[in-house]
């Protein structure tokens, strides 16, 4: 039997854009060609796969329904939230569908992850299908590339099948606790989940009875038009606002992981996004788009809505002005040397992988001392991003405003 796939596209993107009211959802915006659903959708087309679910809310439809054109998917589900309940009734609400077969395997994706390797990843899912029973569920979890706190732990230990069993998870830990929860062979947790329908229906039914009833009721109740199962608002808002991993995995004693060492992240945050494009930016790369200063130069290597992002070349010596925007807010993250940073009335200086953020309006400056190159990759957000947008208070090539 084949895997049905259920991609989750609920996500809102306000990590991303804190300042904004236009902010954009992550899965739909475009990176230079490519979207992280259009990606995910890519990855769902093999013979591997079933027709995929789509798990969203109204306000996403339209552009869903483009991508879905874009990518040439004819054949597909789509079911829309009437409120937003996290991720625990949204996957449950998927498994109740009457066209997906009790014992078929699915396989729960976010819609916002990047994979890379997906081979690898397509035969890990393969290896494991035959694994999956009416009470298991397999969760994907990454080999750690980075010491990070902005992802979920799980601890695994070796079982009877030679299975991943999990034996806890740590939600997000700090530094110094990632890093010990690293060394005794803890992995990320993805969020991607794998699982026969039955199996979701049955540990909900045990560990989460009023979500089971109400979402029974919510799919049962539903008004069902063009591929669309618009889910009913009253039975599905009495839900308790749950992720999946609470309400289940937490308390389910049959959790596997299957473990990945692949190249992998959900792009949550701008040095993620920074550090893309500073690993692909040969791709983005057009000489036309480096400009010369007194300083050293800068690259302009992908202009989105309402970001850019730019590769920042600053020489020996070189200083920049201590300046001001009015229209725009900036991350850095530092990809080579030590730069001395000024931010309103605060010195320091950043290493290697390391990022600043510079609010609208701050005054800030990048200095180089040393006798090596500094690299800075840089994304600036702002309705307006032009040069134009720079208040000049203090600087040594004679360009102070």
């Amino acid at each position: 039997m084949k895997i049905r796939p259920v991609i989750l596209c609920g996500g809102s993107g306000t990590r991303l854009w804190p300042d904004s009211k236009k902010h954009q959802a992550k899965q739909f915006i475009d990176f230079g060609g490519w979207t992280l659903l259009g990606k995910t959708l890519d990855r769902v087309k093999g013979s591997l796969f079933d027709i995929p679910i789509i798990s969203t809310n109204s306000k996403y439809l339209k552009e869903i329904k483009k991508h879905l054109k874009k990518y040439k998917i004819k054949k597909y589900k789509i079911i829309l939230e009437p409120t937003k309940k996290n991720t625990g009734p949204a996957i449950l609400a998927s498994a109740l569908l009457k066209d997906v077969p009790d014992k078929q395997p699915m396989i729960f994706l976010t819609a916002d992850h990047l994979i890379e390797k997906v081979s690898k990843f397509n035969n890990e899912i393969k290896k494991n299908k035959k694994y999956l029973t009416d009470n298991n569920i397999f969760i994907f979890a990454i080999k750690p590339n980075t010491l990070s706190d902005q992802f979920g732990y799980l601890i695994t230990k070796k079982n009877k099948k030679n299975l991943n069993k999990v034996t806890s998870f740590v939600e997000k830990p700090n530094l110094k606790k990632a890093k010990k929860i690293i060394e005794k062979g803890g992995h990320w947790n993805s969020g991607m989940f794998f699982s026969r329908k039955d199996s979701i229906i049955n540990n909900f039914k045990k560990y989460q009875q009023n979500i089971y009833r109400n979402s029974l009721s919510a799919v049962y109740k539903s008004n069902y038009k063009n591929n669309i199962y618009y889910l009913n608002k009253k039975s599905f808002s009495k839900n308790s606002s749950r992720s999946f991993d609470y309400a289940i995995l937490e308390k389910a004693k049959n959790i596997n992981a299957i473990k990945l060492n692949i190249s992998w992240t959900d792009l949550g945050s701008w040095k993620e996004i920074l550090l893309m494009y500073h690993k692909n930016k040969s791709k983005y790369f057009i000489k036309k788009n480096t400009f010369y200063r007194p300083w050293g130069k800068y690259t302009n290597l992908f202009n989105g809505n309402n970001f850019l992002i730019k590769e920042i070349y600053v020489k020996s010596k070189g200083i920049l002005s201590l300046q001001k925007h009015f229209h725009r807010s900036e991350h850095w993250l530092v990809t080579k040397g030590v730069p001395k940073i000024t931010l309103n009335k605060k010195f320091f200086s950043k290493k290697p992988n390391e990022t600043i953020f510079i609010p609208k309006g701050a005054i800030h400056r990048i200095q180089n001392p040393n006798k090596k190159p500094i690299k800075i990759m840089e994304a600036q957000l702002g309705s307006i991003l032009k040069e134009t947008d720079i208040v000049r208070y203090e600087d040594i090539y004679g360009r102070a405003n």
